[in-house]
């Protein structure tokens, strides 16, 4: 550890460690059409990715005309549903990801998961994945109790004292990220080949990143 400046990277899940867009678009899909409205394209699940399940589905359904709350309520648990059974059809890390774990761990640099996915889907999909011992954390969307994920700093000041304090960076795909790499005031990067909801410059993260193979040495110089 010696020759790392940092004891704790912190990770995103969804456009950052994996890809997971398609099985997301697809749990989307099948809520959609349970409510009479059209499908989305896969690809374009990517842009309505950030802030967690519920707010992905409404984004979806807002942009048809909306439904009132008890209805919309019905379809996101429907959704829940579904993607609970099909959580890991097409999801896969990134490239480089393993890779970049292992170099991380012969480092001795502790590493977590900090999401606002619930929990038990980070932590069936990485088990399917077989990546969930790689995290002495997985910090879900729903882990520190309502109203405490991100753009808040709790689950990354929470990861940080799981995984024994020390120096943490945080990386992550979106301005909810950042934001809430800010409020607890530690440093982020910038996954920009991920799904993120702004541009690059935008962002406003300490560095960014094209690829999981660059993270590493941009660690190295902050």
């Amino acid at each position: 550890m010696a020759d790392f400046p940092f004891d704790v990277v912190g990770f995103d899940l969804d456009g950052t460690l994996l890809e997971t867009h398609r099985d997301l678009g697809a749990a989307v899909n099948h809520a959609l059409a349970l409510g009479g409205f059209a499908s989305v394209p896969a690809d374009s699940a990517k842009d309505l990715i950030g802030g967690g399940a519920k707010i992905m589905l409404k984004r979806a359904i807002d942009d048809q005309g909306g439904l009132p709350d008890d209805e919309f309520h019905t379809l996101y648990k429907q959704m829940l549903a579904f993607y609970g059974d099909n959580h890991a059809v097409h999801t896969r890390p990134y490239p480089g990801a393993v890779e970049m774990l292992d170099e991380l761990a012969a480092r001795g640099v502790r590493v977590g998961v900090v999401t606002n996915k619930f929990e038990q889907f980070a932590r069936a999909i990485l088990g399917t994945l077989e990546l969930v011992d790689r995290f002495d954390c997985v910090i879900g969307g729903d882990t520190m109790g309502k109203g405490r994920a991100k753009p808040a700093p709790d689950p990354i000041l929470h990861a940080r004292e799981c995984c024994g304090g020390g120096r943490m960076v945080y990386v992550g795909d979106s301005s909810y990220d950042v934001r809430a790499a800010r409020a607890a005031e530690v440093p982020v990067i910038a996954a920009c080949y991920g799904y993120c909801d702004k541009p690059r410059e935008e962002l406003g993260a300490d560095a960014s990143i094209d690829s999981l193979s660059e993270l590493i040495p941009v660690l190295e110089k902050l």
